[in-house]
């Protein structure tokens, strides 16, 4: 609380499962938004509803991203959380709810690219339908309507509905059509991606169907924790290549921060998390990111040394001798 700065405490009650998971649903709800004016109000970043030719009344997804982000010539990042009930600007509810938004948000990452002069996209991958209740005489159209919806039931066995969001009913689907509306758009050719979870199994669906473009624009790829697999995700060998070159994957592990791990397949360079709490690597391995981008950024900028042979004439010897010198060449 912040009157009293004590530790949020969830009042549970035993034995009423239906009651405690309302409660915990808008406890969740209000974290939402929460993190959302935090967002425009601490941030400044700005909402952008898609899809961009939704008519008035049509179900709308968003996303949030920073002013000038697609014309910022210093570049771009790009944060893709993990599943579930999370949204953008989270990393982790759980952890948001029992440590506070410092290590469960995202805003740690946004304020150290915004202070580093970079542009700044938080998708929102999870914000893929709206989930009404019906009365009995409507379900049958509306099942009709919905055919490829699921229909679940809720703890008191009613049916509710599913209604997707266009152009963001996957995960994979939401963070696609912002690529190709966004990101692909941007003058920027340093873009990094820091992807969480599930957000790097979508990031990788991403490249397999965009490869030229996003091996094309994005110079470093972060997987924390991530849940992509290169050997049920197939990947060409130059794809392959890429992941190996331009991404590094933070793995669960008691070991200290940054140290080597080595597994007998891996797809790109691996290092140990720190720590064994998945909702915990992102607000542990913020430092380490930040310093891998900027490894990477200067690999990719380096300029190829080249010497150039030069003939002078020696004093002592009147004869000629060759002296090198260094110079740099452009690429």
């Amino acid at each position: 609380y912040r009157e009293t700065q004590e530790a949020f405490v969830f009042n549970y009650h035993r034995g009423e499962y239906k009651r405690n998971h309302q409660r915990y649903q808008a406890l969740g709800q209000v974290i939402t938004e929460h993190v959302y004016r935090l967002l425009e109000g601490e941030c400044h970043l700005q909402r952008v509803y898609i899809p961009l030719d939704a008519k008035e009344n049509e179900l709308k997804s968003l996303f949030f991203m920073s002013p000038g982000a697609l014309d910022n010539p210093k570049g771009l990042v790009v944060l893709i959380q993990d599943q579930g009930v999370i949204r953008a600007g989270q990393w982790s509810r759980k952890l948001i709810v029992h440590s506070g938004l410092e290590q469960g948000s995202q805003i740690p990452y946004i304020k150290k690219a915004l202070g580093d002069s970079c542009g700044v996209i938080v998708m929102n991958p999870n914000d893929n339908f709206l989930e009404v209740k019906v009365k009995e005489e409507y379900r049958t159209d509306l099942q009709n309507a919905s055919t490829n919806c699921p229909s679940p039931m809720d703890t008191e066995g009613k049916e509710f509905f599913r209604i997707p969001k266009r152009c963001s009913s996957t995960p994979e689907e939401h963070v696609r059509y912002i690529w190709d509306h966004f990101v692909s758009k941007c003058e920027a050719r340093r873009v990094a991606v820091i992807a969480h979870g599930y957000g790097g199994l979508v990031f990788v669906d991403l490249l397999l169907q965009r490869r030229q473009e996003v091996q094309s624009k994005i110079f470093a790829a972060a997987f924390i924790d991530s849940l992509h697999n290169m050997w049920h995700q197939v990947l060409d060998k130059k794809t392959q290549e890429w992941i190996q070159r331009h991404c590094r994957k933070w793995v669960l592990s008691s070991r200290p921060i940054d140290r080597p791990v080595t597994f007998v397949k891996v797809d790109c360079p691996q290092v140990s998390a720190g720590t064994q709490s998945h909702e915990s690597v992102p607000w542990i391995c913020l430092q380490s990111v930040f310093r891998f981008f900027t490894r990477a950024l200067k690999a990719k900028n380096k300029v190829p040394f080249s010497r150039a042979v030069i003939v002078t004439r020696s004093k002592s010897k009147q004869g000629l001798t060759r002296a090198a010198f260094g110079g740099f060449s452009p690429y």
